[in-house]
This record gives C-alpha cells, sequence and structure tokens, in this order.
C-alpha cells in the first residue's frame, strides 16, 4: 500500500466510514430495516474508526469481540440455535412440496459465484480467488449467521462487505422484492388461492429435527455445525420438556449474541479493508445473487404449477430465500395487493424455513469442496 493510499484511508476516509456507520443506525431506526442488526454493526463501524481509539487494534475490545465470536464461528453458530428454537417447521412439513422452492432460491448462491470469478477475469483492480467467490456467493441465500460462518472460513480479509451485503439485501427484502416478484407472475397468478394448510402433529414437529440431523451426518457432514445447531434449537423448542432452555435460547440468549455479533461485523468496517474495488464488487453481486433467488423461487413455483393439479401461489416461490420471516412476510403483501382475502403468510413459511435448511446445505457443500 503506498502513503498516498494509506493517507487517505486514514483521514477522509475513515470520516467516510463513520458517515456509514451512522447511515446504517438511521436505516435501522427510521427506516425499521433490521434495526436488531444495523444498529450494532453500525456503532461496530462507527467505534472502529475513530481516529487513536485503538478499538479495533490488539488488546481493544471489539478485537477481542471478533476473535472470540466470529473468527471461531461461535456467534453465528448460536445465532442459528435460536433461529431454530423460533422456528416452526410445521408449514414446510405439511407442504413438503415447497422445500423444492426453498432449493430453487439458492441458486442465487451458485450464479454469484460464477459472477465473483468473471469479475476476476474481466476487471482490473478485483482479485476473488475461489474461496472468497464461494464465500461471496454465500450472500444470494440472504442469510446473514450462514454468510458469516462461511466468511470466517473461506474468506475472513471480506467479511465486513460479505457480511454487510447480506445484512443490508435482508433489510431491503420489501423493496427489492416485490417488483421482481410482479415481474415474472401474472395478476391471475397472484391471485392463485392455496388450501389450508393440514394439521402437524407434535411427534412430527420433534421427529422432524432429529431426522434432518441423522441425514446431515450421513450425507453431508461439513453442514453438520449449521444444521446441527438449527436443528438442536427447534427440538428444545417442539420437544416440550426444557421450556426454559428454550426460552433463553429464544430471547436473552439469541439477543445478547446479536449485540456482540453486530459490533463484531462492524468492526471489519474499518477504513482500510472496506474501501477498496473489491468492496464494490461484492456489493454489487449480493444485490444480482438475492435478485436471481427471488426470481429462481417464482420461476421453480410457475414451473411446478405446469404438473400440480393442486396450483401453487408463485409468490411463494420468492420466500425461498431465508430471511425469516421477512420474505414471508412480503410474499403475503404482495398477495394482498392483488386480494384482500388471499391470505399466503402460512404458505410462505413452508419455502422459507426451507431456505434456511438450503443456505446452510449450500453452506456445506461449499465447505466441502473449497475449504
Amino acid at each position: 500500500m503506498t502513503d498516498n493510499s494509506l493517507t487517505w484511508t486514514e483521514g477522509i476516509g475513515r470520516l467516510l466510514m463513520i458517515t456509514v456507520g451512522a447511515l446504517l443506525i438511521y436505516l435501522g431506526i427510521a427506516k425499521g430495516f433490521e434495526p436488531l442488526l444495523l444498529i450494532p454493526i453500525g456503532m461496530g463501524a462507527v467505534l472502529s474508526n475513530i481516529p487513536l481509539a485503538y478499538i479495533n487494534d490488539e488488546g481493544g475490545i471489539l478485537r477481542y469481540v471478533y476473535d472470540v465470536g466470529i473468527e471461531t464461528g461461535v456467534f453465528p453458530l448460536i445465532i442459528f440455535m435460536g433461529v431454530g428454537a423460533m422456528t416452526d417447521f410445521g408449514p414446510m412439513i405439511a407442504n413438503p412440496k415447497t422445500a423444492f422452492l426453498g432449493a430453487a432460491a439458492q441458486f442465487g448462491i451458485f450464479s454469484t459465484l460464477i459472477g465473483a470469478l468473471l469479475l476476476t477475469q474481466y476487471v482490473p483492480g478485483i482479485e476473488f480467488s475461489m474461496q472468497d467467490a464461494a464465500a461471496i456467493g454465500i450472500i444470494g441465500g440472504a442469510d446473514g449467521p450462514t454468510s458469516i460462518f462461511l466468511a470466517s472460513r473461506l474468506s475472513p480479509h471480506l467479511l465486513g462487505s460479505i457480511a454487510v451485503a447480506a445484512y443490508s439485501y435482508m433489510a431491503l427484502v420489501p423493496i427489492i422484492q416485490p417488483p421482481i416478484m410482479k415481474l415474472f407472475t401474472t395478476e391471475a397468478e397472484r391471485k392463485i388461492q392455496m388450501k389450508q394448510l393440514r394439521y402437524v402433529s407434535k411427534r412430527e414437529k420433534i421427529l422432524f429435527p432429529i431426522i434432518v440431523i441423522i441425514l446431515c451426518a450421513l450425507l453431508l457432514p461439513s453442514a453438520a455445525p449449521l444444521i446441527g445447531f438449527l436443528m438442536f434449537g427447534n427440538l428444545m423448542k417442539e420437544c416440550g420438556v426444557v421450556d426454559r432452555l428454550s426460552d433463553t435460547t429464544q430471547n436473552a440468549l439469541i439477543n445478547i449474541v446479536t449485540i456482540f455479533l453486530g459490533l463484531g461485523v462492524g468492526s471489519k468496517l474499518s477504513a482500510e479493508k472496506f474501501l477498496n474495488l473489491e468492496t464494490l464488487g461484492i456489493i454489487v453481486l449480493g444485490l444480482i445473487a438475492f435478485s436471481f433467488g427471488t426470481a429462481a423461487g417464482v420461476i421453480m413455483a410457475k414451473g411446478m404449477n405446469l404438473f400440480l393439479k393442486q396450483k401453487i401461489n408463485p409468490l411463494i416461490g420468492s420466500a425461498g430465500v431465508s430471511a425469516v420471516p421477512m420474505a414471508a412476510r412480503v410474499s403475503n403483501k404482495v398477495g394482498l395487493d392483488s386480494d384482500p382475502h388471499n391470505f399466503l403468510l402460512m404458505h410462505a413459511m413452508g419455502p422459507n424455513v426451507a431456505g434456511v435448511i438450503g443456505s446452510a446445505v449450500a453452506a456445506g457443500i461449499l465447505l466441502a469442496v473449497f475449504m
């Protein structure tokens, strides 16, 4: 790095990144965009760019937070356990076909991996390795904890950019998804009404996480950390005999970890690490990935309707991305805009929770191939 570039990032660059942090805080407070994440991330960005504070250097508190919780992969796994404890897999169990929509939405992950390699090939100044491309691609799953977990394993130097892109696009789901959903569907398709889901027994809900963990252990062990903690959290919720543990996992534990996860991610938004051409490439690729994932889920639903007697409303395909439950709510809202009596929320939760599993499986595949 030249002296001029060092001076730039240490001077106006720090001020610019403090402004970025303040913008994230503003979006969280004023616009309600994922405030539980954007506010800690924004504050982490502000603190890590204060000159002479050394809060992000060796011995600084943000450095300890990052090393202990993110570099080790502990925080994302605890978040996944909390997500599992808050998730009802009933809608997916009741309508297993919707799992295909969650799988289709992962198309954005692998298309973005290819896009990152193309940027390396054709854009001077961008040099993404295969590990970098794999870590960037996971943004397409719209799953923040998975993005952080994979980036910490494959591409730690890009963690800040990847995390901000993933969480920013998760927060912008209500803005990004509706135009894509409407582009790929007709008014008649958006008005398709779906039958009420069948009742799912407690036994089914208890057996589901156990079966998923066994299948993961047999077929894709590299995904076991993410899938295992997700299913463990869900088992605590559904078994009904550890309510205290489930309640702690759903509330106090996940809230505490979310605070430090956000601060740790924000600590990677220092000017010298963030202000470069590669970061811009990641932001652009993240938007493309998210758009492709949304479109793929909708198109998959339309394709399935060619063979199904009981049609699926294609809008729920967009919920195949892992932004739970935001994506399902957006599917429901767009459906209600077309027909005020067409409630799709529970139907959309099927592909939504399937997308969480799908992104974890995709991360496991990428780890197995590129680790």
